[in-house]
């Protein structure tokens, strides 16, 4: 058993993978074997998490899930013997009358518990100071109702410690979306803020516990692969994009270099406030000085600031980005050799320049605006998948509304499955796509799905994807790459992103100062 701390790429496999590697370890194990295996790692990370706990509440569903708790339950008991831990078991009406009604792994478990004495009851105690989740596993579609919704609810917001089997209660393992619970459920047992939660994932590690509302309903992961080596013939769902913490990159430079051995990147955006009254200069120039101390040798910005009688010429806090008239950044002979960062801040105004970019510019990162533009230009959308074949990178980088918007679809649609949605804008497009959000996805045509595992809450606020558009940028900098090593780059740039919010210290997290604190990719 091991925590999953995100220093490591991990294997992720979703439901039919699963179930497929559970059929070959049943048929390859004696009966009985997994199910034991799994309800001891629980009952052993329980006694860990809470080793002064008085009462231990094990919620336990009406299949192998609750097995997996019922197993661990006993293992509890019987080691509390001497300490005064009470475990209370509780299964939903009709499971803890018939043991006919369980599966046989589940029955046998069951069975085994009544024999040690655990206590099984019809209800949770009054107060526990460690509840176990085993209602729900892996696979569950049918609507929580009833005994289990009330239960369900009362397991998300006790300020109790959580410890959930596989899978928090109504997760969906392959999409990280959590299940309602019945609006019908008297909400009797809430507070205002839920306790520690912890979930330890058997067999397989599963998408849903790193993306969308898995993060949050999965706390800290741990791992048991239950003694099963992992089959190589199975479908990997995913991946978990871990690595080592990020360190700078400048260390390991070349003494022999300059500034051109470092590539240029070139910020096209931030449309000024005299086109429509809405001054969005700031967004580029937030890309820019992420790019420059991401590592790029140069930055040059080109704003779209038409109309304006006071263009902006420089940065006072970074006057080392170079400022031009967009016409001089558009120069062919310089998009072929630059890494070019396109829509932060651009509004209506870049729709004008994004032809020309897509026809020109071998290294491409689009976010924001001119995703807009090209969700709403057909003929854009074709320039965008002729790129792959003349070898050019495209990246895109778009928040859930911005992908619906890409996909002619609902923002609700995009977030039932972030893994589906990031690959069909890949595919669609022939492109890098990073679908932002709690377990940013990233991946590229006829890749395996990667999910981020940095990142909090601290990034939604505004000019915190602009910052990430210009590490990209400076990523892709300096030389051409196999999309391999592109696909690696950008999520390193992901990666590091979200990492210097995990580890931020000091005053509110804000753009600027993040763009100051972004080093070089390694």
């Amino acid at each position: 058993m091991r925590s999953i701390n995100g220093h490591q790429r991990e294997l992720l496999h979703g439901t039919t993978a699963t179930r497929s590697l559970e059929r070959a370890a049943q048929a390859a194990l004696p009966a009985h074997t997994l199910m034991a295996r799994a309800g001891l790692a629980v009952a052993r990370l329980a006694r860990a998490l809470a080793p002064h706990a008085r009462c231990i509440w094990v919620a336990c569903g009406p299949g192998n899930n609750g097995g997996d708790g019922l197993v661990a339950a006993t293992h509890l008991h019987r080691w509390a013997e001497s300490t005064g831990l009470q475990v209370v078991v509780t299964h939903p009406p009709g499971a803890q009358v018939d043991a006919i009604q369980l599966p046989p792994d589940a029955a046998q478990a069951l069975s085994d518990a009544r024999s040690a004495g655990v206590l099984i009851q019809p209800g949770p105690p009054a107060s526990f100071d460690l509840a176990i989740d085993a209602l729900l596993g892996i696979g569950v579609t049918r609507p929580l109702e009833g005994t289990l919704a009330l239960w369900t609810r009362m397991l998300r917001t006790t300020s109790a410690p959580v410890l959930c089997v596989d899978l928090p209660s109504g997760l969906q393992a392959d999409t990280g979306a959590l299940m309602a619970v019945d609006d019908a459920v008297p909400r009797t047992f809430e507070t205002p803020q839920p306790g520690p939660r912890h979930t330890l994932s058997l067999l397989t590690l599963k998408p849903g516990l790193f993306t969308h509302q898995g993060r949050d309903a999965a706390g800290r992961v741990w791992f048991d692969e239950l003694g099963v080596a992992p089959d190589d013939t199975v479908h990997v769902t995913a991946w978990l994009a871990g690595q080592a913490p990020p360190t700078d990159a400048r260390a390991r430079r070349a003494h022999a270099s300059h500034k051109g051995s470092f590539g240029d990147v070139v910020v096209v955006g931030g449309q000024g406030i005299a086109s429509h009254g809405a001054g969005m200069t700031g967004a580029a120039v937030l890309a820019a000085r992420a790019a420059l101390h991401a590592g790029a040798g140069r930055v040059f910005v080109g704003l779209l600031e038409a109309g304006s009688t006071n263009e902006t010429a420089w940065d006072p806090v970074c006057p080392e980005l170079m400022f031009r008239r967009p016409a001089a950044v558009l120069d062919a002979a310089w998009l072929q050799q630059a890494s070019v960062v396109c829509g932060c801040g651009g509004g209506t105004s870049v729709a004008a320049v994004l032809p020309h970019l897509l026809s020109i510019a071998t290294q491409l990162v689009l976010d924001a605006d001119a995703l807009n533009a090209v969700a709403n230009d057909e003929a854009l959308h074709s320039q965008l998948a002729h790129r792959q074949s003349r070898g050019w990178s495209t990246v895109l980088t778009p928040h859930p509304l911005e992908a619906a918007r890409l996909l002619g679809c609902s923002t609700r649609q995009i977030m039932a499955d972030r893994l589906l949605a990031a690959q069909t804008i890949a595919d669609r497009f022939q492109v890098v796509c990073v679908l932002k959000g709690s377990g940013t996805v990233v991946t590229a045509p006829r890749e395996i799905p990667r999910i981020n595992p940095t990142g909090n809450a601290a990034l939604s606020t505004a000019g915190t994807g602009d910052v990430l558009a210009g590490m990209i940028g400076a990523a892709l900098a300096g030389s051409a790459m196999s999309p391999a090593n592109v696909l690696d780059r950008v999520c390193s740039a992901v990666f590091q992103h979200g990492w210097l919010a995990d580890h931020w210290t000091g005053p509110s997290l804000v753009a600027g100062e993040l763009a100051r604190r972004v080093s070089p990719v390694a």
